[in-house]
């Protein structure tokens, strides 16, 4: 995994370059993410990761694909064509994420996900909110899941960091305390 975030960080950096001198980041978020799905698709995944796939190939499809998506701007067509000529096309789903990084991080957003035990109110996740956008200096845009396998508490996830407040966190950090001695 780590490999991968590493060969495609350079294309990653590349695209945000250009979207941003172009203005036009969000279209190129946009594109990015739906190549990203494509190739997420079985049939395009291993013909892109087939060693025998002829690169011009894969790119025909992700241009024919990409044609009647109607995104195709003249430098991401370039961009996709360096990828497909230097056979990185797979790495299309984390250069989309890393650029979702760069753009969130060059907006000053964050998104935050927070997996509680039982729903939480509006009040609730306006006060949360709140809280994390004095905690990190950024805007926030919260998205909640219910999970009620926590039995109590929340998991909030805030890009790299992870607040486990559940009890069944705590339960399980006695657990591995409890196995230790």
């Amino acid at each position: 995994m780590a490999e991968l975030a590493t060969l495609a960080r350079p294309y990653a950096n590349a695209a945000f370059d250009l979207a941003t001198e172009g203005r036009d980041q969000n279209r190129w978020s946009r594109t990015l993410a739906f190549l990203a799905r494509v190739l997420a698709e079985p049939g395009v995944r291993d013909l892109v990761a087939s060693p025998a796939a002829d690169a011009r190939k894969a790119h025909e499809i992700l241009e024919l694909v990409q044609s009647e998506f109607g995104e195709v701007t003249e430098p991401v067509r370039r961009f996709i064509q360096v990828l497909a000529s230097n056979k990185r096309l797979a790495l299309l789903g984390e250069v989309s994420e890393q650029f979702e990084a760069l753009k969130a991080e060059a907006e000053k957003t964050l998104d935050i996900e927070v997996t509680s035990a039982v729903a939480m109110t509006g009040e609730e996740i306006e006060r949360l909110s709140a809280a994390l956008k004095a905690r990190f200096a950024r805007d926030i845009e919260v998205s909640t899941a219910v999970d009620g396998s926590l039995i109590g508490g929340a998991v909030i996830r805030a890009g790299d960091t992870v607040v486990d407040g559940s009890v069944r966190g705590k339960l399980d950090k006695l657990a591995e305390s409890l196995a230790r001695t």
